[in-house]
């Protein structure tokens, strides 16, 4: 039995690198590991080691074995869907490229990714491309941006790929990890990527002058070596993040800052809404957690479409 990488997976068939050799073979799936405990609509994912076996007088081979995973990052495709998705398995960060314009990553979305990213213990860093598109109101949303997930201690960094801005910060942060670029289509994750490295050549495409949105040019999730050491994953554009697996009262866990303020709270079951003394919402009083942080805490909390999780 061969041990190899899984490098890009398309749903059916899977690029698999031999651990090795380096020799990539094209893989499927034995028939009964698709239903063995998989409750996602893919039970392989980029990033995932597997035991494959190559039949003799075939070129293809056949995963009989997912390995153990360090870790992976998994959404729903909306709220009340009960199909989930693994992103990526056995990252070493998540990196979510932000815009505020062509098109417009809505804070909740980002507040998504990370509540998802701390829940399986990924860090995660957040890009903000395209500032050379921003008008004054924008870059004041960028500033706010900013300065409210910097106050919850995640890193930023701001960028635009045309003008090459901060290329030089982003390549150090990828360098020699393996990562996750996640981000609404039409970011700029594949045209990152090809400032980077560009050697890769990733396909990129136009934004929708009508729609004002990104068209799909990554079609399935594909792992990329870097030149400078490391791998990236890049995926396909994601329009939302459904939550999977996260009870309400633990909602608050995934906020780091919040998390942090509720340790003063006056009851230790405190749901930071409406209870006397909450340390939570003297925080936010007193700027130590951003008023958009926790309005989207209360909103994703309080979202009349779930239930018991979310």
């Amino acid at each position: 039995m061969k041990k190899g990488l899984v490098i890009k997976s398309t749903g059916s068939w899977y690029s698999v690198k031999d651990t090795e050799t380096g020799e990539v073979i094209s893989c499927t799936i034995r028939g009964k590991l698709r239903i063995e405990g998989i409750k996602s609509t893919n039970p392989l994912t980029v990033g995932d080691y597997v035991k494959y076996n190559i039949p003799a007088n075939t070129e293809t081979g056949i995963i009989y074995q997912i390995l153990d995973r360090k870790n992976y990052i998994v959404r729903k495709s909306t709220n009340l869907s009960k199909q989930t998705h693994i992103l990526a398995a056995n990252i070493d960060q998540a990196v979510l490229m932000v815009t505020l314009k062509n098109p417009v990553t809505y804070s909740i979305f980002i507040d998504r990714f990370l509540i998802t990213a701390e829940a399986y213990d990924i860090p995660a860093k957040l890009i903000f491309n395209k500032i050379d598109l921003y008008n004054d109101k924008e870059k004041k949303l960028l500033n706010e941006y900013i300065k409210a997930y910097e106050l919850a201690g995640y890193e930023c960094i701001q960028t635009s790929v045309t003008q090459k801005i901060n290329i030089e910060k982003i390549t150090h942060l990828l360098k020699n990890k393996i990562t996750l670029i996640a981000g609404n289509s039409g970011v700029g994750k594949s045209s990152l990527i090809n400032l980077i490295d560009p050697a890769l050549h990733l396909k990129t495409n136009e934004i929708s002058s009508y729609h004002k949105s990104g068209k799909h040019t990554t079609t399935f999730a594909e792992m990329f070596d870097l030149s400078v050491g490391g791998s990236i994953i890049d995926t396909p554009g994601i329009r939302g993040f459904g939550l999977h697996d996260i009870e309400k009262k633990e909602l608050f866990h995934y906020f780091p800052e919040i998390f942090k303020a509720s340790k003063n709270c006056k009851y230790y079951n405190c749901t930071h809404v409406h209870e006397p003394g909450c340390a939570v919402k003297i925080a936010v009083e007193e700027n130590k957690i951003h008023p958009m942080r926790y309005n989207n805490y209360l909103n994703i909390l309080l979202d009349k479409e779930t239930k018991h999780r979310l």
